[in-house]
């Protein structure tokens, strides 16, 4: 399946485990992003992007004179007590990253977002995903840490590892795991 911003309920019918591919718009953000979107919606301000349909990718991406050089996938569990302030505040929104939530961010996804896992170690072949880079935010925070706006194309394979509907493909695991070993 293709998934294009802004998201809507075609994100609802995704199911845990199902592959989808991304197509145009997405937004990367890291811990120091979260925090400050978190921050400015605490305070009823909107960031100078749009969250809200997003579909927000972590990652600190390695960019020279433009080009995307490498974009891999962060661990997405640092990002998680950012989650459930920042989903209670869009209509829809998808994640994409490496590891999953943990905590409350998957309660607070359910009816609204997904988290689409992307493999990590792949960053070259993600940057070659990414067709342009559309802008960037909050230069401040530094070239890993900056909002970057990119327009990429065919983007994945990425696996819907947590659904709207709150299941997780790492909880299946888990449990998996746990029968096997007689816990």
């Amino acid at each position: 399946m293709k998934l294009r911003a802004p998201v809507g309920e075609e994100i609802l019918r995704l199911n845990a485990g199902d592959i989808v591919y991304v197509e145009g718009e997405v937004l990367t953000a890291r811990d120091k992003a979260h925090a400050r979107i978190v921050e400015m919606l605490e305070k009823n301000m909107k960031p100078p992007f749009e969250i809200n349909r997003a579909i927000i990718y972590h990652c600190g991406p390695i960019i020279s004179e433009g080009k995307v050089i490498s974009a891999g996938p962060t661990t997405s569990d640092r990002m998680s007590s950012f989650v459930p302030r920042i989903v209670e505040k869009v209509d829809a929104i998808a994640f994409i990253g490496k590891g999953g939530f943990s905590g409350k961010a998957v309660e607070a996804m359910k009816g609204k977002a997904v988290y689409l896992a992307f493999t990590g170690g792949a960053g070259a072949f993600a940057a070659s995903r990414i067709k342009r880079v559309k802008g960037v935010f909050w230069e401040d925070l530094g070239m890993a840490e900056a909002v970057w706006v990119f327009e990429v194309e065919n983007f994945g394979p990425c696996i819907v590892a947590i659904d709207s509907k709150g299941n997780s493909i790492y909880e299946e695991v888990r449990k998996e795991v746990l029968k096997r070993l007689g816990k």
